[in-house]
C-alpha cells in the first residue's frame, strides 16, 4: 500500500487552492437520522425521497438555520436504482421517490438560497449496496455536474483500501475537470483501520489535504453519548504539532461526522458539549436530524452564533487539548474526567471548552489557567465571555474557575488585556 500511496503523491498535480470550504462546510444530511429508509408507503414522511429533501430545505430557508451558515442540503445513500441506464450507463435517480430527478430537486433547493450535496461511493457498490462510482468516476463526476451539485460526499465501502491511493486522487482530478464548483468529501482514511491515515507522519493524511475538502477519519457516528464520546476521545490530541491537527485548514478539514443535536439520543447537556467541542475542533457542522420535530433547547443550540463564529474562525486553526485531569491526581473515582480545550482564533484570543465527562454527580470546579494556551504564560490578565450565556464574565488574573455538571461543558472566549 506504500508503493501505491506514495505514487499517487508523486503524480499528483492538484492542490485545493479552488476557493471552497475555506471556512468548515455547514448544513444538513439525511443519513443518521433517515438511514436507508425507501418504504415511501408505510413511511411516506421519512423516507429517502424528494420530499424529504425539499421539506427539509424549506424549513432550513424559514426557521433560521440558512441565516445562521447551514447552506447545505445533502442526500446521502439509497438516492439511486441498483442499475446504470442501459443506454447512457449514467447513474439514475430512483424514479418513484424522486420522479422530478436530482436536476430539478437541486433547482428547487438553489431557490431557496442553498446547495444540494450528493452521495456516492468510490467502489463498486455504496454501503447501502446502490451503484457505485468505481470503473467510472470521469463519467459520473460529468453526470453529477450536470445535475448542478455543490458537494459530493463519497464513500468507501466495497473497494480494496490499496486501490483508494488512486480513485480518490482520480475523482479529485474528475471533479475539477468538469469546471462545477463541487466541495469533495472523502472517506478514505476511516476505512485505514488501525492507523486511519496516521502513519508514516500523516502521509495519508497530507495527500488528502491535496485532494479532498475535508474527509471522515473514523467511525460513523450514533445518537447516543457513547458512540459522541468515543469520536471525542479519537480527537483527543494534546499537541498541535500533531500530524493530524496540523492537515487541517481552510479547504481542507478533518470530518468527525453529523451533529446529533436535535434527535434523540443526548440529553441537553450531552448536546452542549458536542456543539462547543465540534467548533473546538473546527469540524464541519453536519446536522442529521428531523428539523419538523426538533426542541427549542435543541434549536437554540444549533443557532448559537458565537459558537458558529468560532468553528467558522478564518484561519482555521484546529484545536487540542491543552489539559486533563487523567493522571493527574485529580481524577474522579467514580470515572470521568474533567478537561480543558483551546483553539487560537484569527484575532489572537482563544476559544476554551471545559468540560467534564464524569456520567454522576455534582457541577466539578475546572481551572483555566493562562499558562495552558500556547505563548501567554503564567499570571496574564485576560478577560473571558461565556458563549453558552452570552455574557461577559470580566477580567481575571492568571486563571478563571468554572463550575460544569457532569456531560457538560462551558465555553468561552479568552483575551489578553
Amino acid at each position: 500500500m506504500k508503493l501505491v500511496i506514495a505514487a499517487a503523491i508523486l503524480s499528483s498535480v492538484i492542490a485545493l487552492d479552488d476557493g471552497l470550504a475555506r471556512t468548515p462546510p455547514m448544513g444538513w444530511m439525511s443519513w443518521e437520522r433517515f438511514l436507508c429508509n425507501v418504504d415511501c408507503e408505510t413511511y411516506p414522511d421519512s423516507c429517502i425521497s424528494e420530499d424529504l429533501y425539499k421539506r427539509t430545505a424549506d424549513l432550513m430557508a424559514s426557521e433560521g438555520y440558512l441565516d445562521a451558515g447551514y447552506d447545505h442540503v445533502n442526500i446521502d445513500d439509497c438516492w439511486s436504482t441498483f442499475e446504470r441506464d442501459p443506454v447512457t450507463n449514467e447513474q439514475v435517480a430512483d424514479p418513484d421517490r424522486f420522479p422530478s430527478g436530482i436536476k430539478s430537486l437541486a433547482g428547487y433547493v438553489h431557490d431557496k438560497g442553498l446547495k444540494l450535496g450528493l452521495y456516492s461511493d468510490i467502489g463498486t457498490k455504496t454501503c447501502g449496496g446502490y451503484i457505485g462510482m468505481q470503473d467510472n468516476l470521469e463519467l459520473d463526476a460529468n453526470t453529477f455536474a450536470s445535475w448542478d451539485i455543490d458537494m459530493l460526499k463519497v464513500d468507501g465501502c466495497y473497494q480494496d483500501t490499496d486501490m483508494m491511493g488512486q480513485t480518490y486522487p482520480e475523482l479529485s482530478r474528475a471533479l475539477n475537470a468538469t469546471g462545477r464548483p463541487i466541495i469533495y468529501s472523502c472517506s478514505w482514511p476511516a476505512y485505514l483501520d488501525p492507523d486511519y491515515g496516521e502513519a508514516n507522519d500523516g502521509e495519508v493524511l497530507k495527500e488528502l489535504a491535496e485532494i479532498c475538502h475535508l474527509w471522515r477519519n473514523w467511525d460513523d457516528i450514533r445518537d447516543d453519548w457513547g458512540s459522541v464520546s468515543s469520536v471525542i476521545d479519537f480527537w483527543k490530541r494534546n499537541s498541535t504539532d500533531d500530524p493530524f491537527i496540523q492537515v487541517a485548514g481552510p479547504g481542507h478539514w478533518n470530518d468527525p461526522d453529523q451533529l446529533m443535536i436535535g434527535d434523540n439520543g443526548l440529553s441537553h447537556s450531552e448536546e452542549r458539549s458536542q456543539f462547543a467541542l465540534w467548533a473546538i475542533f473546527a469540524a464541519p457542522l453536519i446536522m442529521s436530524n428531523d428539523l419538523a420535530h426538533i426542541s427549542k433547547e435543541s434549536k437554540e443550540i444549533l443557532l448559537n452564533k458565537e459558537i458558529i463564529a468560532v468553528d467558522q474562525d478564518p484561519a482555521g486553526h484546529q484545536g487540542s487539548l491543552v489539559w486533563s485531569s487523567e493522571g493527574s491526581g485529580d481524577g474522579d473515582a467514580y470515572g470521568g474526567e474533567t478537561r480543558v480545550w483551546s483553539r487560537l482564533l484569527n484575532d489572537g484570543s482563544y476559544a476554551v471548552v471545559l468540560q467534564s465527562t464524569h456520567s454522576m454527580g455534582t457541577a466539578t470546579k475546572v481551572k483555566l489557567e493562562s499558562s495552558m494556551l500556547e505563548g501567554w504564560g503564567e499570571g496574564v490578565k485576560f478577560t473571558a465571555r461565556d458563549l453558552y450565556a452570552h455574557e461577559d464574565l470580566g477580567e481575571f488574573e492568571g486563571e478563571m474557575v468554572a463550575e460544569v455538571w457532569p456531560s457538560d461543558v462551558e465555553m468561552f472566549i479568552v483575551d489578553i488585556v
